[in-house]
């Protein structure tokens, strides 16, 4: 297929956790014959890795605010005077405990508006980035028409995004609900996991881990969600305008690994040479009562002792991992979806079935290639 045939995309968030890996897929893969990456950080403030920098050379990058309209021509306009085929949005706000206005500007108003001009312009397919986090919490995986209930200021507002986006007319969009995304470079909530690993191994001390080994923490690896992005746009595309009675669709996509905490406590275990145990439901109980003043304390052991560490090793640099741990991802409810659907849909399959050692040892190996590793 010769270039000028490939679709053009617009990746708002461009150099986010997600949104960098897609850039690097479509550009391993030749997916596209033109790629712009949308961000408010500049490329040399993202902690981008050697192999991003042609997916996200300067050439392809705009700097941008999504959430204002006046930077809409910037973001959208071609050269060629022609709309882009794809958007996908990875922006908005990833930050935990942030105040609901916070959210509301720049997650929900900034989705919303995007998909406003995204239908003006008549462009074929708009992906937006959501969380699996908007379910009521249950073992039993979650569907897609299963009950809502957001775990958290950031999918509450998630949710209100994609409650928005189904009321604009003429929009070719699709809502992909993602659980705990990780993979290398990651500065999330298994980055949060991995330092309190190595921090637990230097005061050697057990590493115990809140409310039981069942809770599940369902995962899915950051490449095989940049392939998920990609495929639900090329499906969003061919299936042609959206028609007066259609609704915006919503996927969950997810691994087939069921993800539990055992599963993580025994990849932390094997990597760090650590032992892991669980409060189990009384003593999480009684945590729970007390959750602020356990996360407190925690978090000044953890990053006190994470700061001597790397003052050790001289790391001035220490990029955005940390112990930091975050209340709102602390929660006594089974993160369990359902992802039979958008794989019957679009024919999409992980390429990693489950997390495990590997996975942790690949993003340490990260970590350590950039220098934050202490």
């Amino acid at each position: 297929m010769g270039d000028d045939k490939k679709p053009a995309v617009l990746i708002v968030g461009g150099l986010g956790f997600i949104g960098r890996h897609l850039a690097l897929y479509i550009h391993e893969n030749n997916l596209a014959s033109e790629v712009r990456l949308v961000d408010k950080a500049l490329p040399q403030l993202a902690w981008l890795a050697p192999e991003f920098a042609e997916a996200c050379s300067k050439d392809k990058f705009v700097q941008a605010d999504a959430g204002r309209e006046q930077h809409f021509p910037r973001i959208f306009d071609r050269a060629n005077g022609e709309q882009f085929d794809y958007v996908i949005n990875c922006g908005g706000e990833t930050r935990h405990s942030q105040p609901d206005d916070v959210y509301e500007v720049r997650s929900c108003a900034l989705t919303v508006s995007l998909g406003r001009e995204v239908a003006r312009r008549g462009i074929k397919a708009f992906v937006e980035c959501s969380t699996a986090h908007v379910y009521k919490g249950g073992s039993t995986p979650r569907k897609e028409d299963d009950k809502l209930t957001p775990w958290h200021g950031l999918a509450k507002w998630k949710l209100k995004a994609g409650e928005e986006l189904a009321k604009i007319q003429g929009l070719n969009c699709v809502v992909l609900r993602l659980p705990h995304v990780y993979g290398e470079y990651d500065p999330g909530y298994f980055a949060m996991g991995i330092c309190m690993a190595r921090v637990h191994l230097d005061l050697e001390k057990d590493l115990e881990l809140l409310y039981t080994k069942d809770l599940k923490v369902n995962t899915l690896y950051v490449k095989d969600a940049a392939s998920a992005l990609w495929k639900a746009a090329e499906w969003r595309a061919n299936k042609g305008p959206v028609g007066p009675d259609e609704k915006y669709r919503a996927f969950n996509v997810v691994d087939h690994g069921d993800t539990r905490q055992e599963h993580v406590a025994e990849a932390l275990s094997e990597v760090f040479g650590l032992k892991c145990s669980f409060l189990g439901s009384l003593a999480s109980q009684f945590a729970k009562m007390n959750l602020d003043d356990v996360v407190d304390d925690l978090n000044e052991v953890n990053l006190q002792t994470w700061a001597e560490l790397l003052e050790k090793k001289q790391i001035a640099r220490p990029g955005p991992i940390s112990p930091f741990l975050e209340r709102d991802v602390l929660r006594d409810q089974d993160m369990s979806i359902d992802g039979s659907l958008f794989e019957s849909t679009t024919g999409w399959k992980p390429t990693r079935e489950r997390f495990d050692a590997s996975a942790v040892r690949d993003m340490v190996e990260s970590y350590k290639r950039m220098g934050w590793w202490p």
